[in-house]
């Protein structure tokens, strides 16, 4: 109600003594006031639940991030969880051939069978495991990121110039990941 019509209601009640009129006037303005005060309220409460709506969607969006990250991680550990012990096998893998040249050059079949036999057996579990050979042959280019240079010869033929004359060791890896490079001798 403002003021024009206060002094129209006086006008048509003369009763209302102007104590009246003044205390209307302030019960007004005090009315007027806490609104006011709710009203700033109710904005600093919108402003504040904004707040702890980012914050909340922030935290959310690292939570995620930070799923993804270790589900990453857990999958990456599992591929190459028994390296170590695969590495130590290497070795294992290399004497098996080498014995199975020299029981070839002896001649003896069943010996042969045998060991050839466990040999296998041996490969395929590592297989099963994820390593797999490298397959690396002279007459190969040399890729530094893949092989491993021990020495440089002179080329025994033009063509074989920078490329890979022997593998003196092979190589392996596990998943993706080469956990041997091959030991290769290069045509100079």
């Amino acid at each position: 109600m403002s003021k024009k019509d206060k002094f129209s209601e006086k006008e048509r009640d003369p009763e209302k003594s102007e104590y009246d009129t003044v205390l209307n006037d302030k019960e007004l303005n005090e009315q007027e006031v806490a609104e006011e005060n709710v009203t700033d309220a109710l904005l600093d409460l919108q402003d504040e639940f904004q707040r702890e709506k980012e914050r909340y969607l922030r935290l959310f969006a690292e939570f995620e991030n930070f799923k993804k990250r270790t589900a990453r991680e857990r999958a990456e550990m599992y591929k190459t969880a028994g390296e170590d012990v695969i590495n130590s096998l290497l070795p294992i893998l290399d004497d098996f051939e080498r014995a199975l040249k020299e029981i070839e050059k002896s001649g003896d079949d069943n010996l042969y069978k045998g060991v050839a036999l466990i040999n296998n057996k041996l490969r395929e579990t590592l297989k099963s495991k994820g390593l797999h050979l490298m397959d690396v042959k002279a007459g190969d280019t040399f890729d530094a990121d893949s092989h491993e240079a021990i020495t440089q010869i002179p080329a025994p033929e033009d063509k074989l110039k920078g490329k890979i004359v022997d593998v003196v060791e092979k190589g392996y890896a596990l998943g993706d990941k080469i956990i041997r490079y091959p030991k290769v001798v290069i045509g100079q």
